[in-house]
């Protein structure tokens, strides 16, 4: 795979000596942000946590609010369609979380201050679990790593190198594709499948 060049951001978790499960239990003590006092559940992880792959959203839904597991929802059923068909298990080859762990009201866009209060947490994920490749699932998860200019229906499918040297790729997330059923060529869901089936190649190289 051939990266493109991009310098990140070179943060540097302050959790790093600690286990994903205590990363989890300091952040169910959370009160950095609104969100915190709000939720029903932390919606730290699924998957396993020696995936070659990491998949990081943007934050959680009601329903993902409700179990504590992230992408559970509509938009979760059909991510785990399309990866089914492209070969993915989300139980074997994803670590999966969010930029926030807990939901904001009316499934909002998260505001700079929650994402910067959760930013320590994810960072650590990413330390702990050193995936060989990270797929960002859309616009908001996308720009916190990428910047606020980017336009995902630019960037998706292309490949950068992020924190750490983690190679990292883009992809619409699903709340989106379920507004758009088309599968014509070049349509999101096309778009996103071919994508998914990259990832599934990187994951057989390995």
């Amino acid at each position: 795979m051939n990266y493109l060049d991009f310098n990140d951001k070179e943060l540097t978790p302050t959790l790093k000596e600690l286990s994903l499960l205590e990363v989890r239990n300091v952040c169910m003590q959370c009160q950095n942000c609104e969100l915190g006092k709000k939720r029903t559940n932390l919606v730290f992880s699924d998957g396993h946590a020696n995936a070659p792959v990491m998949l990081i959203g943007e934050a959680p839904g009601a329903e993902e609010d409700e179990t504590g597991v992230p992408f559970v929802g509509r938009a979760g059923k059909l991510l785990n369609q399309l990866m089914q068909e492209c070969g993915i298990s989300r139980e074997k080859d994803l670590y999966i979380c969010n930029t926030l762990k807990c939901r904001p009201p009316e499934n909002r866009d998260p505001k700079p201050e929650e994402k910067n209060a959760c930013e320590n947490y994810l960072m650590a994920q990413i330390n702990i679990v050193r995936p060989k490749l990270i797929v960002l699932c859309g616009a908001t998860a996308a720009k916190f790593f990428l910047g606020d200019d980017i336009k995902i229906s630019q960037i998706r499918g292309k490949k950068y190198l992020l924190f750490n040297k983690i190679p990292a790729t883009v992809i619409f997330h699903p709340s989106y594709l379920l507004r758009n059923h088309s599968e014509e060529v070049n349509s999101p869901r096309w778009l996103t499948k071919k994508d998914l089936t990259a990832v599934k190649k990187f994951i057989d190289t390995l």
